[in-house]
């Protein structure tokens, strides 16, 4: 399983090269499906969800494919991930993205379609894999609100791969909140592993190697 945990997406080169290694092939010869689940339950503004599938598909893909799940069948969903060489899943509310592969019963298809492709998080998509994706963590990194307005006090982790947890957009302009007094005091309140991510950073789990890739700063807590 090659996964490629991004907080902004393949904002420089060298998240760019990573994903061009772990691929093994240029992005002209491969097919990449992108998932924007996350995003459908932001309110406001979704220039920001345009802007990145731009520049995504900028990118030069040989197949550019948007899905859904919401709603699909399990066979034709597993069906376009299985076709897809790159599943690409973006940013918004990491806890919708996760009950909605939990309800739809997709967490075990995904699973299997990412056996033998690269996965891409954004944010949101970067941050399912842990297991420390439930109610506790949203009260220790302060995203209770984000769980609040889906009308859910609990939520279940999809896969549960790893004990650590992901937290993006460090020292982002746009969560102007998220400097180091922020991140020191989510340490305090944490009884788990963190990865702090700025938009310029990933972490890559390849083969069960896991590493920081980065143009920019971050910081680990074990």
């Amino acid at each position: 399983m090659n996964l490629l945990l991004t907080a902004s997406g393949l904002s420089n080169g060298t998240l760019r090269d990573a994903l061009r290694a772990m691929l093994g092939r240029p992005f002209a010869s491969a097919n990449l499906v992108h998932l924007p689940t996350a995003s459908f339950a932001e309110p406001g503004d979704h220039g920001w969800v345009l802007g990145g599938l731009n520049e995504l598909h900028g990118l030069g893909w040989r197949e550019f494919d948007i899905l859904e799940p919401n709603g699909l069948p399990r066979r034709m969903v597993l069906d376009r991930l299985l076709h897809a060489d790159v599943v690409h899943v973006g940013g918004g509310n990491q806890y919708h993205l996760a009950r909605s592969l939990t309800r739809a019963g997709l967490a075990d298809d995904f699973l299997e379609a990412l056996e033998s492709r690269v996965y891409v998080g954004v944010s949101a998509g970067s941050m399912i894999f842990s297991r420390r994706l439930d109610e506790r963590s949203a009260e220790v990194m302060g995203d209770t609100a984000d769980l609040h307005a889906l009308g859910a006090a609990t939520v279940e982790p999809p896969f549960g791969l790893f004990d650590w947890y992901l937290k993006p957009h460090l020292y982002s302009p746009h969560f102007p909140e998220r400097d180091d007094a922020w991140a020191d005091q989510v340490v305090a309140r944490a009884d788990f592993p963190v990865y702090f991510l700025d938009d310029d950073s990933a972490v890559r789990v390849a083969d069960g190697e896991v590493e920081v890739v980065s143009e920019g700063r971050w910081r680990f807590h074990p």
